[in-house]
């Protein structure tokens, strides 16, 4: 296999452990692996080089691509490119690929979930009750039972799935793409309706939870009139992408009670306002943006692109290229590449 030049685009000092170290250890080794000094010129860096490893997709310039004529791969390390000027790397034929929703489907499942059982039992008001010596409340309830609405039935919402089927929640969701009957049955899910139907599904569902790309047709797609459609009571979960919320629609829908409650891993600017009255609602829990920050994300990732270093390498194309529309991963047998405990499979005893 040839030895190429690989560039990494490394983030924050404070976050080299563990990202970093993993991009080391799985590419340093086989390939020639330098690390970009943004306190140096861009087009001596660039040259020879022939793929570039860009932490999350927000690293990466105009100013970058204008450089990079001979690189043969751009490979985000992450999922999301709505932060990236993918249109302009394209522009200048630079392939772009990045990391399936695979790699970090398991932590953004847990962490949905764990909203889920936060707001059902109170949690803000528990915490504040027992620093406060008021004991046995407040009154929970149980998710067993009740509907959970996936609005998106990619890798995360299959993993959401197949964990409500162990609290005997019943699971419906919503997706533009054809199910079938055996993959319904393997996670759990009892109808997946088409876009058509978002409607619908909103007004059935305890808790709906969404797992959708940003594009500009997914703005905002959780708008005012679609928050009012949702049952009253509910709750929402977002692990996904702040935009695709109206947050001053769900704030005014959280302060009226129609919706109980809502469970945040990402808004619309970040870091959102201290002043946002999302932080300071006692019916909202919420995380600066680390649904998919673990370990296992960061060697997953990290092992990804090992693999689309070595396809480009062995004259192959990479996995995970961007399509035109900017929000569809391209990907072949990922489950097929990955190591056995990668997390791209939703259990081992689940395989047949």
């Amino acid at each position: 296999m040839k030895r190429l030049n690989v560039l990494f685009l490394p983030p924050a000092p404070s976050l080299a452990h563990p990202w970093q170290d993993d991009v080391v250890r799985t590419i340093g080794e086989k390939h020639h692996l330098l690390m970009f000094d943004a306190a140096q010129p861009l087009e001596p860096q660039f040259r020879d080089i022939q793929v570039v490893i860009d932490f999350g997709g927000s690293i990466g310039t105009r100013a970058m691509a204008d450089v990079a004529g001979p690189v043969l791969l751009w490979q985000v390390l992450g999922n999301g490119i709505d932060h990236f000027d993918l249109e302009y790397f394209r522009s200048k034929k630079i392939r772009v690929a990045n990391c399936p929703g695979e790699n970090t489907a398991i932590p953004l499942a847990e962490m949905a979930f764990m909203f889920m059982l936060q707001l059902s039992r109170g949690w803000r008001e528990s915490e504040r009750n027992l620093r406060q010596g008021v004991m046995y409340k407040p009154l929970g309830t149980e998710l067993a039972g009740r509907t959970l609405g996936l609005l998106g039935f990619g890798a995360t919402g299959r993993q959401l799935a197949y964990r409500a089927r162990a609290f005997d929640m019943r699971v419906i969701a919503v997706d533009k793409r054809q199910v079938s009957a055996a993959e319904k049955r393997r996670f759990g899910v009892s109808r997946v309706l088409g876009p058509e139907s978002l409607e619908t599904m909103l007004g059935e569902c305890d808790y709906v939870s969404v797992h959708l790309h940003l594009t500009p047709e997914t703005r905002h797609i959780l708008n005012a009139q679609r928050l009012a459609v949702m049952k009253r009571g509910s709750f929402l979960i977002n692990v996904s992408r702040g935009a695709l919320v109206d947050e001053r629609a769900l704030v005014d829908a959280l302060a009226s009670g129609h919706l109980a409650g809502a469970g945040l891993d990402t808004f619309s600017e970040e870091p959102p306002s201290p002043q946002s009255p999302l932080l300071t609602m006692d019916n909202v829990m919420a995380t600066p943006h680390i649904a998919g920050l673990t370990s296992g994300t960061s060697r997953r990732r990290a092992e990804f692109a090992a693999i689309n270093v070595n396809r480009v390498a062995e004259g192959l194309d990479p996995l995970g290229l961007i399509d035109t529309r900017a929000d569809i991963a391209v990907f072949n047998s990922l489950s097929d590449l990955l190591p056995p405990d990668s997390g791209s499979r939703p259990n081992r005893s689940d395989q047949g």
